[in-house]
């Protein structure tokens, strides 16, 4: 269910969402485009996009695809390139890309590790900084949204997730890290981190694989995409004067 949010300040201007062809991503990017933005949608699955991309036409603002692997630097920055060239100076960001890969911390796989820290750490801090850079350039009032999790706010205890745990405490230093450089140089962009619990996405599949689920997850209640979108849409919506530094969202009588 959607709430009516006041994004007018937004209209027309360009806003960028990693991970966009599934799950919080998408439902972030739809949202985003019906509320009048011209959204950058970036994902490794292009024909994804394309077809999500088809089926926002006729909405009041646009979703154009980018193929890009976030765990890939020279792909990051190439795409930005692009984005500001054909699209123009970015007034949003939501850094949502994330995975996780079963392994482990004891005997765990080197190549697994790496790949879920270039994911939900390094492409956050690349992608900001591109998008910073042309948020300085316009002197735009500017908004970063990183979709964290509750995991950057307590260790779940379920020893397949290694690192994964890791990287959004880590995500959750670096964006107070990127407040507190942003406050120094004074500039107008706000940046907010949002930590949804458990939200029925492709997220555990992609993790465990088809056939496995986490036993206890199959049968708990968990968040739905528009959840999180609701708490983007209210978070961009705030007045000057605020900024949401932090959002926990879980459902109502649950752990995590």
């Amino acid at each position: 269910m959607s709430h009516s949010f006041n994004l007018d300040k937004f209209l027309g201007k360009v806003a960028v969402v990693t991970g966009a062809s599934a799950g919080i991503g998408k439902s972030i990017a739809e949202s985003l485009v019906k509320q009048g933005l011209v959204v950058a949608a970036l994902a490794r699955r292009l024909d994804r996009l394309q077809q999500i991309s088809t089926n926002l036409k006729g909405e009041k603002g646009k979703l154009v695809p980018y193929e890009c692997d976030v765990s890939q630097k020279d792909q990051i920055l190439s795409t930005f390139k692009k984005i500001t060239s054909e699209l123009g100076p970015i007034h949003i960001l939501v850094n949502n890309a994330g995975l996780s890969r079963v392994t482990s911390m004891i005997s765990g796989d080197i190549d697994k590790w790496k790949l879920t820290i270039d994911t939900n750490l390094l492409a956050v801090a690349i992608c900001t900084k591109e998008a910073i850079a042309s948020m300085k350039s316009k002197n735009l009032k500017g908004h970063i949204i990183n979709i964290n999790s509750v995991a950057g706010h307590t260790i779940i205890d379920y020893p397949a997730l290694n690192v994964y745990c890791a990287t959004k405490h880590g995500l959750k230093a670096m964006t107070e890290t990127m407040r507190l450089e942003i406050n120094s140089e004074k500039l107008p962009i706000k940046i907010t981190s949002i930590s949804p619990g458990y939200v029925k996405t492709e997220f555990t599949e992609a993790f465990m694989g088809k056939e496995q689920t986490l036993p206890e997850l199959s049968d708990r209640p968990g968040l739905e995409s528009e959840d999180i979108t609701n708490a983007v849409l209210y978070v961009l919506s705030t007045p000057e004067h605020v900024n949401v530094r932090e959002l926990i969202v879980s459902v109502q009588g649950a752990l995590i």
